[in-house]
């Protein structure tokens, strides 16, 4: 398969953390220019964290066999601290935090570790602000909200213009 970069924007929501929770994905393939969306709903109680690290985890499974450099954009901090930061120490310590505790979310953390560290092509992890504005991240919010609220959503498809025109705005910050 031919090199792409791929940007890719995550989002989660949990109602009433716990409660039922819902992602949402958008993917911008840039050399074939098509964006897709992707998102699932979490019927059973779940939190905000957990269906943060459920998006990233779908995110990589979607561009499995697409090669090329992947920047995921997302505006949880525990999501960008967890993979970049804390994920090793957390492994170091046999999946315990500093103070000697489970880590919260570990079959999560290990399945998105595992599909980390299988991808041949380098992944950048990068914070944006959330309801700042940036339509990826923004449509995203829609999907995983829309999803935890047991509401009905069409994914969009298409081009980069035919989305930031369909929604007026841009997907790069």
């Amino acid at each position: 398969m031919k090199q792409d970069k791929i940007v890719i924007y995550t989002d989660g929501s949990s109602l009433g953390n716990p409660g039922p929770g819902g992602f949402g994905v958008v993917i911008w393939f840039q050399e074939g220019d098509r964006v897709v969306e992707i998102g699932k709903q979490e019927a059973e109680k779940t939190t905000n964290n957990r269906m943060e690290i459920a998006a990233a985890i779908e995110a990589l499974l979607a561009i499995e066999n697409v090669s090329g450099e992947a920047t995921i954009y997302t505006d949880s901090e525990y999501l960008l601290k967890g993979i970049t930061k804390w994920i090793f120490s957390w492994q170091a310590r046999g999946w315990k935090t500093a103070d000697k505790k489970v880590v919260m979310n570990q079959d999560l953390w290990q399945r998105l570790l595992l599909l980390v560290e299988n991808r041949k092509q380098e992944i950048s992890w990068k914070r944006v602000p959330g309801h700042a504005g940036h339509l990826g991240n923004e449509r995203a919010d829609v999907i995983a909200t829309s999803f935890a609220e047991g509401k009905d959503i069409t994914f969009a498809h298409g081009t980069k213009e035919e989305y930031e025109k369909l929604f007026g705005g841009k997907l790069i910050l």
